[in-house]
């Protein structure tokens, strides 16, 4: 069966069938990055547009790899070369690389709304790769693959988002994708950093580092993302790693030997968790970097082969 969309613009109104599509659809690419050659002929012939606005290490890496595994033909466009500098409109910029016969458009962009712009103006497919403070759904994605390969399901687990949540796209991603699949999400961190509509989704608020440890099954840390100024919502980084960061005495506390730690990356060690945690027998950090070539190979071949 088919997606019910040609696009993936956010987690949002995703049905559970389409989530479970995708998810396993990835354990089918995952087996592919695990023999000698990693590379399977399925989207030969058409061509993806990497169209980063912000900086990416994993996301761009991820898609990239993930176009190559198969075989798809890759351009990755840089807005610092392109006439993007020269003063060309997003619009212009689509509409021209449109006309050279592309297939399908991956977009990170710090302003909101910017992938679902594109679909009204473009007939390609369009994947979103982050958008401002919006979502972020091949990571939410990624996320939910990797606790359920970790614990065999994700329906009736509690899963606790940790951090910078008036920031992340990651989170609201999360939220949304974690909700439909069946489980209880909560989120933890300073008053400063919930959305005060956060509860309206059915979500749980958690102020204290120990309950959101004691109450999870999973914990995803976040980053705090000092870009988009969020050092400004508490005092400073000693208070904030003293109150909300994870580290492996609030673990022995909770008495949570098996607790998952998560973390969407660039992680900030000894601010939001700590190197022994992020290096610990608790998380599974790398494993959602390899999952994420996998789940973003099954949206680019679910999406790609719709036409």
């Amino acid at each position: 069966m088919p997606l019910s969309s040609r696009h993936l613009l956010g987690m949002q109104g995703v049905p559970k069938e389409d989530i479970k599509l995708i998810l396993d659809t990835a354990t089918t690419f995952r087996e592919v990055l695990e023999r000698p050659i990693k590379k399977v002929p399925t989207l030969q012939g058409k061509t993806v547009v990497n169209l980063f606005y912000e900086n990416s290490t994993r996301t761009r890496t991820s898609f990239e790899l993930a176009e190559k595994r198969l075989s798809a033909d890759s351009i990755n466009f840089a807005v610092s070369s392109s006439s993007v500098a020269k003063g060309e409109t997003l619009k212009d910029t689509i509409q021209n690389i449109e006309a050279m016969k592309v297939d399908m458009i991956v977009v990170r962009h710090s302003a909101t709304g910017v992938p679902n712009f594109l679909t009204q103006i473009s007939k390609c497919n369009v994947i979103n790769a982050g958008d401002g403070i919006h979502e972020h759904p091949t990571q939410a994605l990624l996320d939910m693959y990797s606790i359920r390969e970790r614990l065999g399901k994700i329906e009736g687990l509690k899963v606790c988002i940790v951090g910078d949540i008036a920031h992340s796209r990651v989170a609201m991603s999360n939220i949304f994708g974690l909700k439909t699949m069946g489980a209880d999400v909560s989120v933890c961190g300073p008053a400063s950093m919930i959305p005060k509509f956060i509860e309206d989704l059915g979500v749980k608020v958690i102020y204290n580092i120990d309950e959101a440890i004691q109450e999870n099954d999973v914990l995803n840390v976040l980053r705090i993302q000092l870009e988009r100024k969020a050092g400004a919502n508490f005092p400073s980084i000693r208070e904030y790693r003293q109150y909300f960061g994870i580290d492996q005495a609030k673990l022995d506390k909770a008495g949570k030997s098996d607790i998952v730690i998560l973390h969407p990356g660039p992680i900030n060690r000894g601010v939001e968790i700590s190197s022994e945690v992020a290096d610990g027998l608790n998380q599974i950090i790398l494993k959602q970097v390899t999952n994420g070539v996998a789940v973003r190979m099954a949206v680019l071949y679910l999406l790609g082969t719709q036409n």
